[in-house]
């Protein structure tokens, strides 16, 4: 159970008393002292860890440091003082095995395919702003606070570049408009968004902050949603594993990165929570962490993404960036994606993907050759059923068609009868007097079709 529901049971289990004790028995711990027990063990067991975390310092030089538990600094601003985390990481940062310099050269007509959003085709990468936010609840509403709001953008310089991360915290309540100002200022400053899952939650919960401190929203930039994006990717992943396409998910099966001693989502609020009661900032640093690693593993995920040759995918990745580029139209670059997985590894998920693709750019013999071969390794009804359309329509072989009709297409039997007895009425017309004799129409069309 999660520290937001322990503290949900303590909090109906406090609303009634608790029955003392008989005299001269053996006393036993309440369920209510057992829920706090097991939280404070939880909060001292992140404390420990946040205790052993590296602390970089800022590299903010126009702010002055101020004595604090959590490796923030303090800007004096016209709104109130802002708690700011800077870091600064190379292009030769690396999330796992992927160099995060390839979110600098990202292209953006391939993400604004994947993303299914034409607007994004306009916009600059090198541009992007990436947004994360911890809040004290998953559910959002007007009750909701984002206490720490991780931002991302690409800076370039004469050694390289680098990705500039600014993580800004709400130290106490009621002191969220720095914090708002700043993110209005960036938004506003870039090219484009990107989050995960930002559409659903992040912009929304920003959106209603800024409603609710009377301050004027920023006007937004095109949006790129990096969950969208995974879901249709990793669709096929994510029908045998339901949580592939979660961002820590992904850092381990795209990028090889995988966390260690990272805070549970669902315990967030609880440490923000023990923060603002206790003043203590060390049960905070792992969510500080944790922040950063969301912030930086979209800007590895846009390189990865977004580059031309998807080199760093696996097949089955390169599999659902050909199924999207098809569902966005852009067939030819769709099909060179598909060649590509095959020849990564010539899996039955690749050769449909790429018969799906051949047969919607009208190339013929590529379909027909990789509809066959599926046929011939597995016991598909729909492979059959696209071998008799093609052989009917395409190849004006409505003996063939039917061979492979009868053999089940998987459609109702009304159709599927309809459909026998159809290419049987095509095949004796076109059937020769004399069964050593070929039809020459057969073989002219199969020629000029194929």
């Amino acid at each position: 159970m999660s520290l937001r529901g322990k503290l949900s049971r303590l909090e109906s289990t406090s609303a009634s008393p608790v029955a003392a004790p008989a005299v001269g028995s053996e006393s036993s711990p309440t369920p209510r002292q057992a829920l706090l027990d097991d939280l404070r063990a939880r909060i001292h067991a992140a404390i420990a860890r946040g205790r052993g975390r590296p602390v970089p310092p800022s590299t903010d030089a126009h702010s002055s440091a101020e004595p604090f538990d959590l490796p923030f600094v303090v800007e004096d601003t016209a709104s109130g003082p802002l708690h700011v985390r800077i870091r600064r990481l190379p292009f030769a940062h690396r999330t796992g095995r992927a160099p995060i310099a390839d979110g600098w050269e990202a292209s953006a007509a391939i993400l604004a395919l994947l993303a299914l959003d034409p607007a994004l085709a306009g916009c600059d990468p090198r541009r992007a702003l990436f947004i994360d936010t911890e809040t004290t609840g998953l559910s959002g509403g007007t009750g909701t606070v984002a206490f720490l709001v991780g931002l991302a953008w690409w800076e370039a310089s004469g050694s390289g570049g680098a990705l500039v991360l600014e993580q800004l915290l709400v130290r106490a309540l009621g002191e969220e408009t720095p914090m708002l100002e700043r993110v209005r200022h960036r938004i506003e400053s870039a090219s484009m968004i990107v989050t995960f899952n930002g559409k659903a939650f992040d912009l929304p919960l920003l959106r209603t902050r800024f409603v609710m401190t009377r301050i004027a929203p920023p006007a937004e930039p095109p949006h790129l949603d990096l969950l969208h994006v995974a879901r249709r990717v990793h669709r096929d992943r994510a029908k045998q594993v339901p949580q592939a396409c979660r961002l820590q998910a992904l850092e381990r099966d795209v990028l090889g990165f995988e966390r260690v001693d990272d805070v549970v989502s669902a315990d967030i609020g609880a440490h923000y929570m023990h923060f603002l009661r206790t003043g203590d900032g060390r049960g905070l640093v792992g969510v500080v962490e944790h922040n950063a690693w969301d912030v930086v593993a979209m800007a590895a995920l846009v390189g990865v993404y977004g580059e031309p040759e998807h080199a760093g995918l696996a097949a089955d990745h390169l599999v659902g960036i050909a199924r999207t580029l098809r569902r966005a139209g852009a067939l030819d670059r769709a099909m060179v994606v598909a060649h590509a997985a095959v020849d990564r590894d010539a899996s039955t998920e690749s050769l449909r993907a790429r018969a799906d693709i051949a047969k919607a750019r009208g190339d013929r013999a590529r379909a027909l050759a990789d509809f066959e071969a599926l046929a011939a390794r597995l016991d598909d009804a729909t492979v059959r059923l696209e071998l008799a359309k093609i052989y009917e329509h395409w190849l004006k072989r409505p003996d063939e068609a039917l061979r492979w009709a009868e053999q089940g297409t998987g459609e109702s039997p009304e159709r599927s009868q309809a459909r026998a007895q159809r290419l049987a009425r095509k095949a004796s017309r076109l059937r020769p007097a004399m069964g050593d004799v070929v039809n020459p129409r057969w073989r002219r069309t199969t020629r000029r079709e194929l």
